[in-house]
């Protein structure tokens, strides 16, 4: 394995974590960081390690089929659950901290799965990276007694696909994607029928090849009318306007219920949505006993 001196010290720090746990259920999303952590997990622990993916409707169906296929090419068994953070009002009503509240749907069906198999160990794939933004979702992982074994081991985002490669995993190059509740600004109510609408916007954008995209959702329900804020990275907004692409989009994401179609002539950045919080402390969620 051509690896750095640094990430090869990395590599064997997250393999000894591993090896100490010993059991381990895997929070199994199918991006890079989870497949990474479900690989490593079962080359060192083997069946003691379980994968676990949460379906629920704010998750793209093409992730779960891509997540059945990865967890099958990579050996380790998978169990699929149910989530329903949408049932939390708290989650529904789409505040900036909704993250916390799905994952704290999240490990309450990880917990569930712990008590039926009787493996006690849950990790999860954050990494070095994500202490750099603001992630309330890493404080409900802290209150449940989530491990986070790539954070620990100080991976980065880029360690993790230079090592994903080297390990022969198809998703070392993979574009980043976050649940479909993250194509709405905060404030717009969260319900099925919007992230049907995003998911099946985004499918097209899949099916014509894009491989990094969003389609933000903005509406005013007043006002009765809908845009779809389509992203792409710079070099890839061409394509619209060759062929048929931008009619067909236009047409079939009227069809779906948007108004406006628009095209961010910014390109596509991750977490476009999010406005700056990370001095925002009124908004940390109320306070609960460790899991742990």
């Amino acid at each position: 394995m051509t690896l750095s001196a640094e990430l090869t010290k990395k590599y064997a720090a997250l393999k000894q974590q591993i090896a100490e746990l010993g059991e381990m259920l895997v929070a199994f999303s199918g991006g890079v960081d989870s497949v990474l952590l479900a690989k490593v997990a079962y080359d060192v622990v083997g069946d003691s390690a379980l994968a676990v993916t949460a379906v629920s409707e704010s998750y793209p169906g093409r992730e779960l089929r891509d997540a059945k296929e990865l967890s099958a090419e990579i050996g380790i068994p998978l169990r699929i659950v149910r989530a329903h953070e949408l049932e939390d009002e708290n989650y529904a009503r789409n505040a900036p901290n909704r993250c916390y509240f799905c994952k704290t749907e999240l490990f309450t069906q990880l917990r569930a799965v712990s008590e039926d198999t009787g493996i006690r160990k849950v990790v999860y794939g954050a990494n070095l990276d994500d202490t750099g933004d603001y992630r309330p979702g890493m404080q409900a992982a802290d209150e449940w007694g989530v491990y986070a074994p790539l954070l620990d081991a100080k991976l980065t985002k880029e360690d993790i696909r230079v090592l994903s490669r080297e390990l022969g995993l198809r998703t070392w190059d993979k574009p980043a994607f976050a649940c479909l509740s993250s194509r709405f600004p905060h404030g717009t109510r969260i319900t099925p029928d919007k992230l049907a609408q995003v998911d099946a916007a985004e499918d097209l954008l899949y099916d014509l090849g894009f491989r990094q995209f969003r389609v933000r959702h903005h509406e005013d329900a007043a006002q009765n009318w809908s845009v779809a804020r389509i992203e792409v990275p710079a070099e890839e907004m061409h394509r619209f306007f060759e062929g048929d692409t931008r009619d067909r989009v236009v047409e079939e994401f009227r069809g779906l219920g948007y108004g406006f179609v628009s095209l961010d002539l910014r390109g596509y950045k991750p977490g476009s949505l999010n406005p700056d919080l990370l001095t925002i402390e009124s908004l940390a969620p109320p306070s609960r006993p460790s899991a742990g």
